[in-house]
């Protein structure tokens, strides 16, 4: 019997009984959100005897890019997890040579944490809609977040606080969206009306939002419209807004999806780290300028050495762009050691090696990746039936065959002063909003053609300035799952200035706790007990540092401390330490998606 007999899905409901302007149903019942006997969501691998692969015929040389691009993200993020967070400093002394297991989240080798979930969530919804609908990402984020949906590990684990945020704003407003419409809110993330689905409004973000969660999961959007450069430039833009709303987030995205689009077309690396790539290629941005900081970066700032010449892993989106693309600048043709690379720098671990990832793989193909990798990474049956389908679906689709709804109104932050301080008095930011109609998505369509599927052009968006917006990069949730909103990480929001300089954090240091050994002294010191998990904290190697700036409630429950008073009694044991701290402040490098 498979894994998945005797499973429900979340569509409860035969589409016929629904709402009539909920009818929508993935061809694909795996596609769907599926609970098991024990009501726990069926994982990416325990659908593996439920896939199905397209039958029509596939270009070969496109699909082992795709392929590549899907499987590279995929490494990228399951090699750096297990050390996410850990600063350069420790890099440098403990540095990654390799696939392993264990570490920040006590992942099994091969897992993966919410960048390809997430990218996972992506190329579903692309896949089941046959075409872009932000809404119906969202409603697979919100799966995600809510059920574990697409995770490694059948939880939610890792989400950053501004992604949260976004979610539970699409949430709300899908409750209020519910209500006006009279809608059973059970059945709103079936809509399929044309006209509804254009009224939701989709951008949930706040404003001045850059972190990189918008471009960790990225590659989905340009490799499925890969045929049509123009549209999956934008696409790619617009996937990142509706969770980061600043002007940066989009472009980053639209930059590095361009450089993804050209590679999947067989484009060398040489052209792909060319400095003119932009003005090269100016028609698949829409005779759009690039926001200057992301401009710096395409003109080639990541061509330095290294961390010592100012390249950083941090969660901030222009620093994660630069490092990625700095790191395929300096692999000499390996993925093997420019996942290492992007992973060594520190900090944000997984998501600068993802990022790094999504391109390599798409331009060396899943061929070329290391096959003692490729081995062990988790569901790869299923991410090659998605890779086959994006593939597939892919070569079908065109701006002819596009959905109406499925470009709505965006909102971007407009850009402020130089000067504007975080904090403090400031005039209301002025909103820019890009209208995209179904006439003008018509008029769109009409206008490109096979004929012009590498050179199109979509009407110009409104070409204002964009000097330097204000930014908001937040810290991680450490989430154990709930259907509450409880926000259980102890860390505090941070917000940043607009620039790529990392802002200064309270950093906790104890003169009394400093080693691992010192740690499973402390723990042992609060109760007798607690001996039973001196060991694992030594095995994930928890040291002072580790222990006061990084432990929360979320992080305890992944250590295995199932007893929640056993982790209130620690938490308050940690906040009773740091009290005891001197004042310090370091480089923030918490994530910051």
């Amino acid at each position: 019997m498979s894994k998945t007999q005797n499973s429900r899905s979340e569509d409860t409901h035969e589409s016929s009984k629904r709402h009539r302007c909920c009818q929508f149903k993935a061809d694909k019942e795996w596609l769907n959100l599926r609970f098991n006997t024990q009501e726990l969501t069926l994982k990416p691998d325990e659908l593996t005897n439920e896939l199905t692969f397209p039958v029509g015929k596939i270009d070969n040389d496109k699909l082992d890019r795709i392929h590549g691009s899907m499987i590279g993200m995929a490494l990228g993020d399951a090699v750096g997890a297990h050390v996410e967070f850990r600063s350069r400093h420790y890099m440098v002394a403990h540095p990654v040579e390799g696939l392993e297991g264990g570490g920040t989240w006590g992942l099994n080798k091969g897992q993966f944490t919410d960048d390809t979930s997430m990218a996972l969530c992506l190329a579903n919804s692309l896949i089941a809609r046959q075409y872009y609908e932000p809404y119906d990402q969202l409603v697979r984020y919100k799966w995600w977040y809510r059920h574990g949906y697409m995770s490694s590990t059948g939880q939610c684990f890792d989400i950053g606080s501004a992604t949260r945020q976004s979610l539970l704003e699409f949430e709300r407003r899908q409750k209020i969206f519910a209500a006006e419409h009279k809608i059973p809110i059970g059945e709103l993330d079936f809509l399929s009306d044309p006209e509804l689905l254009e009224k939701f409004d989709v951008n949930c973000s706040s404003e001045g939002v850059a972190g990189n969660g918008a471009l960790m999961r990225l590659t989905p959007v340009p490799l499925f419209f890969y045929e049509y450069p123009v549209e999956a430039v934008e696409y790619s833009g617009r996937s990142g807004l509706i969770t980061h709303g600043d002007t940066k987030a989009y472009d980053a995205c639209r930059y590095y999806g361009a450089l993804i689009v050209a590679a999947v077309n067989g484009v060398k690396k040489e052209e792909l780290l060319n400095n003119n790539f932009y003005t090269t290629h100016k028609k698949w941005f829409g005779g759009t300028a690039l926001h200057p900081d992301i401009q710096n970066i395409a003109d080639g700032s990541y061509k330095k050495g290294g961390y010592d010449k100012g390249i950083r892993g941090k969660g901030y989106i222009v620093n994660a762009l630069e490092a990625a693309l700095w790191a395929f600048w300096s692999d000499k043709g390996s993925f093997h050691d420019g996942v290492l690379a992007a992973v060594n720098l520190g900090d944000d671990t997984d998501t600068t090696a993802a990022i790094y990832g999504q391109l390599a793989g798409a331009c060396y193909g899943y061929k070329e990746l290391p096959k003692e990798w490729t081995a062990q990474i988790y569901a790869k049956e299923f991410i090659q039936c998605l890779s086959e389908w994006i593939a597939y679906e892919g070569a079908i689709w065109s701006p002819e065959k596009a959905n109406p709804s499925n470009i709505s109104s965006i909102t971007v932050s407009k850009s402020l002063e130089q000067d504007d301080e975080i904090g403090g008095d400031r005039s209301p930011a002025v909103e820019r909003k890009q209208k995209f109609s179904s006439t003008t998505q018509k008029e769109t369509a009409e206008k490109i053609s096979k004929s012009t599927k590498m050179h199109g052009q979509l009407p110009a968006n409104d070409d204002e300035s964009r000097a330097r917006s204000r930014t908001i990069t937040e810290a991680p949730v450490f989430l154990e799952p709930a259907p509450g909103d409880k926000l259980l990480s102890n860390r505090p929001r941070s917000a940043g200035k607009y620039d790529s300089a990392s802002t200064p954090t309270r950093a906790y240091i104890s003169s009394k706790v400093k080693s691992t050994e010192d740690v499973g002294k402390w723990l042992q010191s609060l109760d007798k007990q607690y001996k039973n998990y001196v060991k694992t904290f030594k095995v994930k190697d928890v040291d002072g540092y580790w222990l006061l700036n990084h432990v929360d409630d979320g992080v305890l429950l992944g250590y295995g401390v199932k007893d929640k008073e056993h982790r209130r009694d620690i938490l308050n044991g940690i906040e009773k330490l740091k009290q005891q701290c001197p004042e310090h402040f370091v480089e923030k490098t918490d994530r910051q998606t």
